[in-house]
């Protein structure tokens, strides 16, 4: 039986890192990245990198997958923020 705490957990991880998928979209779209703060979403990545960590060494497999993962969608917003910004 799964419990509330992990069902709470679960849904949590699916919001963080369904979050950046509007941003990215976004991005991609209009190739665009004008918009997006340099310094928020670089310390976003530090901040999940930061978890990733955490979790390594805690042995905490959950926080480490849904923290991985959110990494992943929040460095490609900060790439694609570099390879699209718009000079001018």
């Amino acid at each position: 039986m799964i419990s509330t705490a992990d069902v709470v957990g679960v849904a949590a991880a699916l919001c963080s890192v369904s979050s950046f998928a509007p941003q990215m979209y976004k991005i991609w779209k209009e190739r665009d990245a004008s918009s997006v703060s340099l310094k928020t979403y670089a310390l976003t990545v530090s901040c999940f990198i930061l978890w990733v960590c955490y979790g390594l060494l805690t042995e905490a497999w959950p926080v480490t997958l849904a923290n991985g993962c959110a990494l992943v969608m929040a460095s490609g917003v900060l790439l694609m923020k570099w390879r699209f910004e718009r000079k001018g």
